[in-house]
């Protein structure tokens, strides 16, 4: 059982930048396709940024596209959420989640595990 466990949430006030970070503990990290996704409130979740095992490739969602970077360390079995430019609209939890799959996807059901979220609250 892999357990993931975000940190790095906090207020922040628009036009500034925040780093997630997810620890991943048991399991084979580097064989993991990660994700990160968020749920606003009133919203539904949905797919924000994921990378590959190797970290070759990313994937954004439009939204945060030019914002947000996603990376690992698989040295550290840890995985990165870089934001910038932060918008009021980009409040919501964050997710960080593992597929247990080489190829990437972005569909939120394909996610094998799921950390606890982290609060990410940007003021105007």
């Amino acid at each position: 059982q892999v357990q993931l466990i975000e940190s790095g949430g906090e207020l922040v006030q628009a036009g500034g930048s925040l780093r997630l970070s997810c620890a991943a503990s048991r399991g084979t990290f580097s064989r993991y396709v990660m994700g990160w996704f968020r749920q606003a409130p009133g919203k539904e979740r949905e797919f924000v940024a994921g990378v590959t095992w190797s970290g070759s490739s990313t994937y954004y969602a439009d939204s945060v596209k030019g914002r947000f970077t996603i990376s690992r360390d698989n040295g550290k079995n840890t995985v990165y959420l870089q934001m910038n430019s932060l918008k009021p609209e980009d409040t919501a939890v964050y997710y960080c989640a593992a597929r247990v799959e080489y190829r990437f996807t972005s569909a939120e059901t394909a996610y094998d595990y799921w950390g606890q979220g982290t609060q990410v609250t940007v003021s105007s």
